[in-house]
């Protein structure tokens, strides 16, 4: 046998990997925090045999699996950290830690990557190449892949391929997301001030009433979508927050709005901007007001390249089946951008629908995910990376 059965050892590990998930999901830590969570993670690696660098951007960890024999570097990309949440969850493993929470599945995520680890260094004589698994902080918004490669984990050794999943719950359990091109949008904040002269509300005559301007900008803005984009590309603007004044009967001298545009197009996405700052000076100016901007790249998009996407999806046919494949894009945004900006790979998600404990959303104080899926996502990558560097060794 030239590779391992990984449905069979992800089924051998189960309770392993419940026990490993439900731990990290007592205890939780945010970007750049996770000190309990990489200290686990380098100690089961260095107990693996594998080479480990700890403190890449502060708390990510790396660790290194050496095939005899020459071969493509493979990078496995998971991610660790939690968001500033308080749980609303009344099961026996809710988080410990009051207002921090693993609402996106990141706790199932680590524990896949270990679990994989586990699994492919008992076939370590069967590599050709190297694993590079790269256990990321900071995911949630903070920049944690930009620091990573900054701080040089893409070198020595530069990997040839990268892949990494996420845990789905939009998507029914057994089914796997895989799709060639963009799969995740890119996402940037703006931030728009308007700017007025306040004054008492019994009196709106001798102000500049800045809310209303403002109220006027978000109805404009949800024009660009529908009458500047082609209908048959991808794009989202939307307003998320809207603050103005301190009590009822004051008119404010400003308002602030602040939102998100999200694309799989960077050229769009910069006509986007032009539209909002033209649309929000312009009404903003209609109601003798001035309106600013201020904007925020978070994350670009995540373009998976063609020939690892086909070998992601040839393993979820061996391991899965056919039937169980979808090819479904999002416009939530992801910071793998960032890696396979640099190196040609995949990125696809693991359906973890579960009608039983009700389907709450990513990021919900509710949220939580079928872990059976834990089983179908360490088989599929473990599949894939198989196809890599396990092919040709006898």
């Amino acid at each position: 046998m030239t590779q391992p059965n990984f449905r069979e050892e992800a089924e051998r590990l189960y309770d392993d990997m419940v026990q490993m998930r439900r731990d990290f999901h007592m205890h939780p830590e945010l970007g750049f925090e996770e000190t309990r969570t990489s200290q686990i993670v380098a100690t089961t690696l260095q107990d693996l045999g594998m080479e480990v660098q700890q403190g890449i951007a502060q708390t990510g960890v790396v660790g290194i699996l050496d095939g005899p024999k020459d071969g493509p570097t493979v990078m496995l990309r998971f991610d660790m950290d939690a968001l500033p949440i308080q749980e609303d969850n009344k099961v026996e493993y809710a988080s410990q830690n009051p207002g921090v929470m693993h609402a996106c599945g990141h706790d199932g995520h680590t524990t896949m990557g270990l679990t994989l680890a586990r699994i492919m260094a008992q076939y370590q004589d069967k590599i050709a190449g190297r694993l590079k698994f790269v256990f990321q902080p900071a995911e949630e918004g903070l920049g944690g892949a930009f620091a990573m490669i900054a701080d040089g984990v893409l070198n020595d050794p530069k990997p040839d391929v990268a892949f990494a999943m996420h845990l789905w719950t939009p998507e029914k359990f057994g089914n796997v997301r895989v799709v060639e091109g963009p799969c995740m949008s890119s996402s940037s904040v703006f931030t728009l001030t308007v700017q007025g002269k306040g004054g008492h509300g019994a009196a709106p005559h001798l102000a500049v009433d800045p809310v209303l301007a403002a109220a006027h900008i978000v109805a404009a803005l949800q024009s660009i979508v529908s009458r500047n984009v082609n209908p048959q590309d991808s794009v989202v603007v939307s307003i998320g927050q809207f603050i103005a004044g301190t009590t009822f009967n004051v008119i404010p001298d400003k308002a602030i709005l602040k939102g998100t545009v999200r694309s799989y197009n960077n050229d769009l996405h910069r006509m986007i901007y032009r539209r909002i700052l033209e649309m929000a000076t312009k009404m903003a100016d209609a109601f003798s007001c001035s309106a600013t901007m201020e904007t925020i790249a978070i994350v670009q998009a995540v373009v998976n390249a063609p020939e690892p996407t086909k070998m992601v999806q040839k393993a979820v046919e061996q391991v899965i089946g056919a039937e169980r494949l979808v090819e479904k894009r999002t416009m939530a945004s992801e910071d793998m951008g960032f890696f396979l900006d640099e190196i040609p790979g995949c990125y696809f998600f693991i359906g973890a629908g579960d009608d039983d404990r009700g389907q709450y959303p990513h990021h919900h104080p509710k949220f939580d995910f079928n872990e059976r899926a834990m089983v179908n996502g360490v088989t599929v990558m473990g599949q894939a990376v198989a196809n890599y560097v396990m092919n040709h060794v006898n």
